[in-house]
């Protein structure tokens, strides 16, 4: 197996950032960090590492142990890592089934993982076409700016989708048109003249977005993709 090479120094290190992180690497190794040995690897006084430990513990990437005096993985450190978990699983999962939609509507295809008030742009297959929406992965837009994230709200149980609409009369018609209908469309939910049709990805914070030149959005074309799209999303539902 080989190994791809550690990325270079950063040119303007910070050093207490380091030794933070460093601290957190530690964990791959061990269930627990006391002061000591913490101080000993990283090489710095007693008192420096127990204030970049109260630090992390603040921020909760560290829990101080109950029954010692230890830290720890704290719950924000352990929400990363599980969603970075979930990102890839449903990533590699769906990623056949962006590219056979793709394929099937000569369309750019995204997929939107939805996390609190955030649409998150986390993989894409783009369109041949040469006028073509790009792939947007790595994009966060507010979720109600874009289709998917509409979509994946219109799909959520009574209390959350009353929760994320409440005071938003615009929002609340735009999911209750989704509801309706099995999906959403916005236009131009990142850039001028693009129109997007969403669709919930079942039992799951994630949706599909078809992203089309809004010329080419016409009452048929949408119809289409929607129907294309909650296929596939259905698909991935399943695995």
């Amino acid at each position: 197996m080989t190994h791809s090479a550690p990325p270079a120094r950063p040119a303007y290190p910070i050093e207490s950032v380091g030794n933070a992180l460093r601290l957190l690497l530690m964990l791959r190794s061990r269930d627990e960090l006391r002061i000591s040995e913490c101080a000993r690897e990283i090489g710095v006084a007693r008192s420096t590492a127990h204030r970049l430990l109260t630090m992390l513990e603040h921020y909760e990437f560290l829990s101080r142990n109950p029954s010692g005096r230890g830290y720890r993985s704290g719950p924000a450190l352990i929400g990363l890592g599980m969603a970075a978990v979930g990102v890839l699983g449903i990533r590699d999962r769906a990623r056949p089934h962006l590219e056979a939609l793709r394929d099937e509507l000569d369309e750019t295809v995204s997929l939107v993982l939805v996390d609190g008030a955030t649409a998150r742009f986390v993989d894409a297959a783009e369109s041949g076409r040469p006028l073509r929406v790009a792939g947007r992965v790595g994009l966060e837009l507010p979720a109600h700016r874009t289709s998917a994230g509409v979509a994946v709200i219109a799909a959520m149980d009574d209390a959350q989708r009353a929760e994320r609409v409440a005071g938003r009369a615009g929002l609340e018609r735009s999911v209750a048109e989704a509801r309706e209908r099995g999906y959403a469309v916005v236009h131009n939910e990142s850039d001028i003249e693009i129109a997007a049709v969403g669709v919930a990805v079942p039992g799951a914070l994630a949706g599909l977005a078809v992203a089309a030149p809004a010329g080419r959005a016409t009452a048929e074309a949408v119809t289409r993709w929607a129907a294309a799209a909650n296929a596939a999303a259905r698909r991935i539902a399943l695995g």
